[in-house]
């Protein structure tokens, strides 16, 4: 029961973080013009993109923890920090960071760093240290396969709800996602506390 909860846990944080709602009105942007095929493939390897990326840093981030020699709690104050940036980028519409790119291939910006960017890359790394490989690498096919599912019926989604309130859906998710980070700043603070306690 408590191997499901984590999954469905690890799924929700990751579909706020990769916000499939703003990659939809990207995708729209930068797709116009293309067939239907060709949507489908950019969906796909954008999808793809990002999974690829998601499942390197899942599987070395602790090694680069112990090569860098980086704290884990350090890293989850660092990671909630960037997290609830990401969360108020969302939620007042602003921008810490560049999220596109001058470049006409729909697959790479979406992919990169629109969806897998510093916040997804943090948790995979996160979620890693708390609950093992199996936990995440789950909960980042489910979330992904919903993405490529958002994107592939983007203008479908954008004709039915309209782009108001697709925006209104991409604000509560960093919403939502800010509290997470804030979580994460918590809980990284009470371990650095306990270690010094501990010494």
């Amino acid at each position: 029961m408590n191997f499901i909860a984590d999954i469905l846990k690890s799924f929700f944080l990751l579909i706020f973080i990769l916000d499939p709602f703003l990659g939809a009105v990207v995708f729209i942007t930068l797709t116009k013009g293309m067939s239907s095929r060709e949507r489908i493939q950019q969906a796909f390897l954008a999808v793809s993109v990002a999974f690829l990326l998601l499942v390197v840093f899942l599987f070395t981030g602790r090694h680069l923890f112990m090569l860098l020699g980086v704290s884990f709690p350090s890293f989850m104050v660092a990671g909630g920090v960037i997290l609830l940036l990401l969360g108020i980028e969302e939620i007042l519409g602003l921008e810490f960071s560049k999220k596109g790119a001058d470049t006409k291939v729909a697959a790479v910006v979406i992919g990169t760093p629109l969806l897998c960017g510093p916040g997804a890359i943090t948790s995979a790394i996160i979620l890693a240290e708390k609950h093992g490989y199996l936990v995440p690498l789950l909960a980042m096919v489910l979330a992904l396969f919903v993405t490529w599912i958002i994107l592939y019926s983007a203008e479908r989604i954008a004709q039915l709800l309209g782009e108001k309130i697709i925006e209104v859906l991409s604000r509560v998710m960093g919403l939502l996602l800010a509290a997470i980070a804030v979580e994460y700043v918590k809980e990284g603070i009470l371990k650095m506390l306990s270690e010094i306690a501990g010494k």
